[in-house]
């Protein structure tokens, strides 16, 4: 299996294990990879330093939150070119995040105003940042790296995916859409996926979703058909070991009837030829 979202510390949120404590975990599990995720630094580096010591695919990348430099493309170079191979759009630092009152870094100081320090919705963009837009997306296609919606609103994520298959991308993932934010809904999620989106469940979403149910994630699987990803987007010390997760949303899913060998494809080789093939 490839687990495409997983969190670890070092963070400024407290995780289930450190880089070298969740990956002796996948090994164990006899996964071939992850991806290792950070909302407020780049992991390219700490990823590389695991697939060495431990001899997975552990794959880096870069989210553009403030603390990571934004929507710069500077940043999103300096992560591609040192091996990077996956950029998230604002997460934390997204005007959906902040509008829903959802984890921000501001939280962890008053000094930070959470309003203020929200990316402002790319759809309102001056020509500054559309020009930076333009240029991240440029940078992703030409290193065919794979671009992330991160928590954009439906209609960012719409306008996002447009502009990347504008612009050659073609390695697209709707990061969990069915989450809180943005909160799509099945018949825009399969509308995206049938024009070329994948779509990605997390096992995150079983324990920590407000509302969610498996017979609403089944609907979402079903709406993604073979664009279907599944990630543990674990990490979080109430949440099992992030194999555990995986596996345990792949068996939750196949409960409501759904193909255990399409689901198990899912969960390995659709994510691992998503990133590396």
């Amino acid at each position: 299996m490839f687990d495409l979202h997983v969190h670890a510390a070092p963070d400024v949120l407290e995780r289930i294990g450190y880089d070298d404590e969740i990956c002796a975990h996948y090994v164990a599990a006899g996964f071939s990879g992850f991806v290792l995720k950070a909302h407020n630094e780049s992991t390219v580096g700490r990823a590389s330093a695991l697939a060495r010591s431990f001899g997975l695919d552990v794959v880096g990348g870069i989210a553009l939150n403030h603390s990571a430099g934004g929507i710069n493309p500077s940043a999103v170079l300096a992560a591609l070119a040192s091996g990077g191979r996956v950029v998230w759009f604002p997460t934390n630092d997204a005007h959906t995040q902040a509008a829903a009152r959802l984890p921000r870094l501001g939280d962890l100081d008053p000094r930070l105003d959470r309003a203020v320090l929200a990316t402002p919705p790319v759809l309102a963009a001056d020509d500054d940042k559309l020009a930076d837009i333009a240029l991240v997306l440029d940078l992703i296609a030409e290193f065919d790296a794979v671009l992330c919606t991160g928590h954009l609103s439906g209609p960012e994520c719409r306008w996002l995916f447009k502009e990347a298959t504008r612009r050659g991308i073609t390695r697209f993932l709707l990061t969990h859409p069915s989450y809180t934010v943005p909160a799509m809904s099945p018949g825009e999620i399969h509308e995206l996926a049938a024009e070329g989106a994948h779509v990605e469940i997390t096992a995150y979403q079983l324990w920590h979703q407000s509302g969610m149910t498996p017979t609403m994630l089944a609907e979402v699987a079903r709406a993604a058909g073979d664009r279907l990803v599944l990630s543990s987007d674990a990490g979080q010390p109430t949440t099992p070991q992030p194999p555990q997760a995986l596996a345990e949303l792949v068996a939750t899913l196949a409960g409501q009837g759904l193909d255990p060998k399409w689901l198990r494809a899912a969960a390995s080789e659709v994510p691992r030829k998503l990133v590396l093939s």
